[in-house]
């Protein structure tokens, strides 16, 4: 893909203004895509608030005629925002994205002033600077804001407004693609330079040139023709640091975005065929562009800090993005740098140094010592983009990088249908530490799971470095949130998300606080599944375990048990407990249920976990049988259904006989009440583990991996790994195969001599597999 622009084509006499042969003014590019929206609001007698739908169109005349006039035009300014707040959905989510971004700049001292500079292209009434104000204290947050609009009506409009609050913002009725901040920064006293003018920065006035920390577009872009040159504009005004948000309508096909993986995730991206015509014919009769061009270019000439594609439901389902990003060639300076450093933290190698005058693009060539192959994946699609001349993956330009790259679009990741299958872990860690006694010098290799565990390593031993593996795309999503929460949250605030699984402001919190400490995948799949947070329902009833917490509500309920399993999950000594287990066990262990339900491979794979091999395998155990091959998924006959019951029984039986569920085993109290309690709860749950993992420094040592452990395991330099957790992962693989043995071999590979490995399994042989290589 290649893109050109026509930048330098334009004399700079010229781009002061946009002319249209019957638009005197200029005012065509901006004329609002509201005015569709109103004749379509019309036309079905929609109201807001009790006022009819205006188009930006007619209320700009009435606005100029008034304003020559001298009558008061704050209630038609009221009226326009009103509307505008419910049918050009978005703005205040992208305010809280930036806003997130710039709190987290201002921890790490990113800015090129002492104070940010905020400039609003196409700011129109000036309701996008009031409205952030609900995210930032506006006036004493930047130092400079500057509003900028080709409108003299809407540019008076907003004037006014910022008179009322008293703030001082600068009102500019210009050309975006003419305006420099050294033209309009005299009553700014803290401003400084950023740099030597160039000649791509030369000034009419200035040989200095001043950037923007942050450049905002709401429902502009997609009006302006001469796009290309307004894009190159904000490239050229942003700060190296600086943060570019943007919302829009749009309209593309899943198609247009294919192999782009610079893009931050394609999800709910795709608008189909139907909708695509219907909203780009409809948007033209106004002048609004929705081709893809547009945000194309955008994302060609910004790296990808974050991406979100939504639906405007009010009128029809309206396509609009929003866009958070950066400057690329801040990344591109620095490339060489921080590529084999992501590599190097990847593959446990040492981070190799480019010499001294080579050119960008020549370190980038394998090395003899250290081929390609053996190379990071995230590495490897580095390597491509900066070939084709494209951004970074948006992974690396993540505040927190902690998450590697991967390609959500291979079947294996799509298998898990955007579904995580834990919403919490259940092997425990408290044996993992005692037998394996983690220390901080230690390199760890795990699984993710729901990232409980790994938590839990890190507040015991805090080892230098944890790699977390998992297929499952939306297992590391959930946790990135955890990692988030405890960076950004206070005690209070994470409790009630992962302790009682309920948070009514789950979605504020996502946006203006978390966003900032997360991947783009990850902050779209979140924004998609608020709802698991803040509905009545607890968090633990979603992902497939969720299935399991479900089912024992409804059949508690269903057999009048509800107050046994309330009391059994409050008993104070075993012998209590036990007394409750002998009423409840009959419904729990019904072998009618077991047969309809329990036992079969729909629900222990939907709801437990459980694989069909792992199934097989416990079947084997008790029957004896030899090994068959599980990809011919033979259903459950009446040895297997056997087989399953008896394995509940013996699992169930010594945890309801040996610990006590109120203070012990945080890992069934929640399964059956979905939620923790101030006793029982996981160790990363308590507020001294929240003290020590929202130090700055609690997560550098964290790598997450998305793919195949095998995959992840085979590039890591030999003997750099001191400890692997594999957890019952060579369960999942069929016995027929050598995929196990595969593993083996390549974790004896990666292990330091001394290194140690812990396997759990549902079988009786764990091992026999790779009995020969295990030793």
């Amino acid at each position: 893909m290649k893109f050109t622009s026509n930048a330098q084509d334009v004399p700079p006499a010229q781009t002061s203004r946009l002319i249209y042969p019957d638009d005197p003014e200029g005012r065509a590019p901006y004329a609002s895509a509201c005015s569709v929206l109103g004749a379509m609001a019309n036309a079905n007698n929609v109201w807001t608030g009790g006022v009819p739908w205006i188009s930006r169109g007619s209320l700009h005349e009435e606005l100029n005629s008034n304003i020559r006039g001298g009558i008061d035009t704050n209630d038609q300014a009221n009226v326009y925002d009103a509307t505008r707040k419910r049918l050009l959905c978005g703005r205040e989510d992208m305010l809280a994205l930036a806003a997130a971004q710039l709190r987290c700049q201002a921890q790490r001292g990113q800015w090129s002033q002492a104070k940010p500079i905020w400039v609003d292209i196409g700011g129109g009434t000036g309701y996008n600077i009031e409205a952030m104000h609900s995210y930032l204290d506006v006036p004493n947050f930047f130092s400079g804001i500057f509003l900028v609009d080709l409108s003299p009506s809407l540019c008076e409009v907003a004037r006014k407004r910022f008179q009322r609050l008293g703030w001082k913002v600068q009102v500019v009725c210009e050309d975006a693609r003419s305006f420099r901040l050294e033209d309009h920064l005299e009553k700014l006293v803290d401003a400084k330079p950023a740099s030597k003018a160039s000649t791509e920065y030369a000034s009419a006035t200035s040989d200095v040139v001043y950037h923007a920390d942050l450049i905002t577009m709401s429902y502009s872009l997609s009006m302006i023709p001469d796009y290309y040159n307004v894009v190159d504009s904000m490239v050229r005004l942003l700060a190296p640091s600086g943060i570019i948000g943007t919302v829009d309508f749009y309209v593309q096909s899943v198609v247009e975005t294919t192999g782009r993986n610079y893009i931050g995730g394609s999800f709910n991206r795709h608008v189909n065929w139907l909708s695509r015509v219907f909203w780009r014919a409809w948007f033209d009769c106004d002048r609004v562009s929705l081709e893809g061009a547009r945000r194309d270019y955008l994302e060609y000439r910004f790296g990808t800090k974050k991406i979100l594609d939504q639906r405007n439901y009010l009128l029809g389902g309206i396509p609009y993005y929003i866009f958070l990003g950066c400057h690329c060639e801040r990344v591109f300076a620095r490339t060489q740098q921080l590529l084999e450093t992501v590599d190097a933290s990847c593959t446990e190698s040492p981070p190799l140094s480019p010499a001294t005058g080579r050119e960008v693009m020549l370190p980038l060539l394998p090395e003899p010592a250290l081929p390609i192959e053996a190379r990071s994946k995230a590495y490897q699609s580095a390597i491509i983009n900066l070939g084709a001349n494209l951004p970074l993956p948006s992974t690396f330009y993540q505040n927190n990088q902690a998450r590697i790259h991967y390609d959500e679009h291979l079947r294996k990741h799509t298998q898990f249908n955007h579904d995580y299958l834990y919403a919490f872990t259940w092997e425990d860690p408290r044996v993992d530490q005692r037998l394996l006694q983690i220390k901080d010098s230690d390199t760890i290799l795990c699984l993710t799971s729901a990232g409980d565990n790994l938590l839990d390593y890190l507040i015991t031993a805090n080892p230098r470095r944890i790699h977390t593996v998992d297929l499952n795309p939306n297992q590391n999503h959930l946790l990135e949130l955890k990692v988030a929460a405890f960076q950004v949250l206070p005690y209070a605030d994470v409790w009630k998300m992962f302790g009682e699984g309920h948070h009514p402001r789950f979605r504020r919190l996502l946006l203006d606080r978390l966003s900032s400490h997360m991947s783009s995948q990850a902050f779209q799949f979140w924004v998609k599944n608020t709802h698991r947070f803040a509905s009545s329902t607890s968090f633990y009833d979603y992902g497939g375990s969720g299935h399991t917490i479900k089912l024992i509500r409804w059949l508690a309920r269903f057999s009048g048990l509800s107050g046994a399993i309330h009391d059994l999950c409050e008993s104070k000594t075993r012998n209590e407990q036990r007394e409750i287990w002998s009423r409840i066990r009959p419904m729990v262990l019904s072998r009618a249920l077991h047969w309809a339900l329990v036992g079969t491979e729909w629900f222990l794979w939907k709801a437990a976990g459980v694989p069909a091999t792992q199934r097989q395998m416990i079947v084997r155990d008790s029957s004896d049988l030899p090994c068959q091959d599980p990809s011919k998924h033979e259903p459950l006959n009446d040895a297997s259904g056997e087989a399953m019951w008896d394995y509940i029984v013996n699992t169930l039986d010594p945890i309801a006989r040996d610990t006590l569920l109120s203070e012990e085993n945080y890992h069934y109290l929640l399964t059956l009440t979905g939620r923790y309690t101030r006793r029982c709860h996981p160790a990363y749950l308590s507020p001294k583990a929240h003290t020590k993992l929202s130090q700055p420094t609690a997560f550098s040592g964290l790598r997450i991996h998305t793919d195949e452990l095998n995959e992840v395991i085979q590039r890591f330099v030999p003997a750099t790994l001191t400890v692997a957790i594999i957890m019952d992962s060579m369960d999942w693989f069929s016995p027929t195969s050598a995929d196990a043995t595969t593993q083996v071999m390549a974790l004896n590979r990666a292990l330091k001599p001394s290194g140690r490995v812990l396997l759990r399994s549902a079988g009786l042989k764990p091992c026999e597999v790779a009995g020969d290589v295990c030793g």
